[in-house]
């Protein structure tokens, strides 16, 4: 608990498809994320992700932050409610700022609903979990497409994780996605914002 490599692709069907049929039994899992921040952003400008996300109707609260090195903090446990897991979440080792940040409460900004497909993996140096995501982003009343590959270390090292999903990209043409879920998804509901302006 506490730090997150992942390498993040973006793909069409047709590549997760491909690439499925490398990997048959990766399982199936439903995803529905809500991403929360302050009123006045305090979290975005951070570039930290509140989400509270469903996977398979289990209730997971998680923080992640900026790391050194392409990594990202990242804490999380099951709850119900986003606004009782933010101190559960500091008291794992996420920043203690958050409860302050979050004292005059936090708000749904955007989200996301997808099915993952997704297996650990072994590889040379390390053991990674695959993921291939498809499904939309929400945001300001707008969606957008989600379909992208991720490989996340799981144990090894990060240049190791790297070499793999470097691998697994060339072979299957995949480009790399520099924008997280959340990011996308606020882009989206700041699009909706920018409308009104």
């Amino acid at each position: 608990m506490g730090r997150e490599f992942e390498l993040k692709y973006a793909a069409a069907p047709e590549q997760q498809a491909a690439i499925r049929e490398l990997f048959p039994d990766l399982v199936p899992i439903e995803m529905e994320t809500t991403y929360y921040d302050t009123p006045a952003g305090d979290l975005s400008a951070r570039r930290w992700t509140l989400r509270r996300r469903f996977e398979d109707g289990r209730s997971v609260c998680t923080l992640k932050t900026p790391a050194p090195g392409g990594a990202r903090g990242e804490w999380e446990l099951e709850m119900g409610d986003i606004r009782d897991a933010i101190p559960e979440l500091c008291k794992l080792g996420a920043p203690e700022e958050l409860v302050s940040l979050a004292e005059n409460g936090v708000i749904q900004v955007c989200g996301a609903r997808f099915t993952r497909l997704a297996g650990v993996i072994s590889a040379e140096g390390c053991t990674l979990e695959l993921a291939l995501d498809s499904g939309i982003l929400t945001g300001g009343g707008r969606t957008g497409p989600l379909c992208e590959v991720e490989v996340e270390l799981k144990a090894g090292s990060d240049a190791d994780a790297v070499a793999y999903a470097q691998a697994l990209a060339r072979r299957f043409g995949l480009s790399p996605q520099p924008k997280s879920k959340y990011r996308r998804a606020l882009e989206l509901a700041r699009t909706k914002e920018n409308e009104h302006v």
